[in-house]
């Protein structure tokens, strides 16, 4: 990969955090639900050896809707 690529995909990835932190910043029940989802998946992945009952289906379930969360700032027009 040449600098001028890396430097491309550092300004795309810098664009795509500002925006994510706009969004986040101006909607915090939208953000507090992606985030708690995400934790709640990653704490039935963590708890599924000590307990077999927790279904891995439902971690992947919030562990999906915390990535679609995420992107979803991403697919908006313009946050004011």
């Amino acid at each position: 990969m040449t600098s001028s690529e890396t430097d491309m995909l550092y300004l795309i990835y810098m664009d795509w955090l500002e925006k994510q932190n706009k969004y986040f910043s101006k909607y915090p029940f939208y953000n507090s639900v992606v985030h708690a989802s995400g934790g709640i998946a990653l704490g039935i992945l963590i708890a599924r050896p000590f307990d077999g009952g927790h279904p891995l289906q439902l971690a992947a379930i919030f562990g999906v809707l915390a990535i679609v969360g995420h992107l979803v700032p991403l697919m908006m027009k313009k946050v004011k």
